[in-house]
């Protein structure tokens, strides 16, 4: 079956846009023309032939930290809803947390949520497992059974592994399965009780506030283990200025040591939260304008490598506790490229070209996916999406079982209205 798009916008070797056309055969991407649209395979009747009129196509997004709450938190999201929701906002690879009821810390439950994502039929689901047993921090998982299910890598997110030979066993155990580490880095010691940010905001209304070093410190420590056993060590949502400072050095000594970054990190800081709304409680926390920059900044320069959402869904009744009780987390997956492509290629900063990298071949390259390029024989997973479209974000809208945002009601640009995962259309704008 041949599916064919047709007057698209392509970013080529350059980074220009051109028009051209994808040809898909089997959900195989056959071939990609640059500067010319395709007239005579159009007339194919066996061909499913979609119009981008001008829209740009680009590889499907790639997020490589997300939470689907299933098993046990199917009031939050479930894999079904949460991949309709990447799928909405042009996600066509998600890896999901392990930090589950259980906790995907066996090959059962690696095997449960991949099951799970294939009777879904729409994006594609890496699930990471546990690094220590129930993210108790005490025990290590087995890797070899965990990799042999279909993990795709360790971690524990959602808490820092707090011991120091822990992390060294795992790293060293990952390092001989050639799997990588990834890693929340915390240290509980600083934060409990904390709900934002140290800074004008927690001083204004009496909280307690998270440190930059308690994420800075389990940075530095990581860097050192992971120059001890030779593992591929990645770092989840960076969001200070001495975590960058760290992996940067780490990165010009050789040190195998990879990063990701949120979008809400870099359009966001502690100053912009509007008062005890829980929807602006997240962990990381925001952080200082001083730290946003160096998260820009970072990721310009490459030290940080990737784009994520960390999407984590909560429902209202959870949210409405409070911000002392309210659980951390924002949805992401339908507001990302909108969000910046707005704040960052709209405004010149940043070419299109360097954002759609970040959220596809970069991650790609990294966890060395086959998915992230538009080239013969890569996947035909593809993205379109309307750089004209200006929108609000009603969060009554969205896929999700959830919609905790702080960014309700934000006017944006640049919005996926079509996604295709495997030559097949999964998502589509009415």
């Amino acid at each position: 079956m041949l599916f064919i798009i047709n007057n698209a916008r392509l970013l080529n070797g350059a980074g220009e846009l051109v028009t051209g056309h994808i040809v898909v055969k089997d959900g195989v991407i056959q071939e990609v023309k640059f500067g010319e649209s395709v007239s005579e395979l159009t007339q194919n009747t066996e061909a499913e032939v979609v119009d981008a009129a001008g829209k740009l196509v680009t590889p499907g997004f790639i997020d490589m930290h997300v939470h689907l709450r299933e098993p046990g938190f199917e009031h939050k999201e479930t894999i079904e809803t949460g991949a309709r929701s990447a799928a909405k906002g042009g996600f066509t690879t998600i890896a999901c947390m392990p930090n589950t009821k259980p906790v995907t810390d066996n090959a059962e439950v690696v095997s449960f949520v991949r099951e799970k994502a294939r009777q879904a039929g729409l994006v594609n689901v890496l699930p990471y497992a546990a690094i220590t047993k129930g993210e108790q921090g005490q025990e290590l998982t087995d890797f070899a059974a965990l990799k042999e299910a279909g993990a795709i890598g360790y971690t524990d997110d959602g808490v820092g592994v707090q011991s120091a030979q822990m992390m060294k066993d795992a790293m060293a155990l990952a390092a001989s399965l050639d799997m990588p580490v990834i890693a929340h880095c915390e240290d509980n010691s600083l934060v409990v009780g904390a709900p934002v940010a140290e800074g004008s905001f927690a001083e204004r209304h009496g909280l307690k506030g998270i440190p930059n070093e308690s994420e800075a410190i389990h940075v530095g420590r990581d860097i050192l283990l992971a120059e001890a056993t030779g593992v591929h060590y990645h770092v989840c949502h960076v969001s200070t200025e001495q975590s960058i400072r760290l992996i940067r050095q780490a990165k010009e000594i050789g040190i195998r040591v990879t990063a990701e970054v949120c979008p809400h990190h870099l359009i966001l800081s502690e100053e912009d939260i509007p008062g005890l709304d829980t929807n602006w409680k997240m962990n990381p926390p925001l952080r200082s304008r001083r730290d946003v920059e160096a998260c820009i900044q970072a990721l310009e320069d490459g030290t940080i490598d990737m784009i994520v959402t960390d999407h984590a869904p909560h429902s209202a009744e959870e949210k409405a506790r409070g911000m002392l009780q309210a659980p951390f987390g924002i949805v992401g997956f339908e507001t990302a490229f909108p969000l910046l492509y707005t704040k960052f290629v709209k405004t010149g900063r940043w070419s299109l070209d360097f954002l759609v990298k970040r959220m596809t071949e970069t991650p790609a390259d990294v966890f060395r996916l086959s998915a992230g390029r538009l080239q013969a024989g890569a996947p035909a997973d593809l993205t379109v999406v309307d750089l004209e479209k200006e929108q609000e974000v009603n969060p009554e809208q969205f896929a999700s079982k959830s919609n905790n945002t702080p960014f309700g009601g934000w006017k944006l640009s640049g919005w996926p209205v079509m996604t295709v995962v495997q030559g097949r259309i999964i998502f589509r704008e009415n």
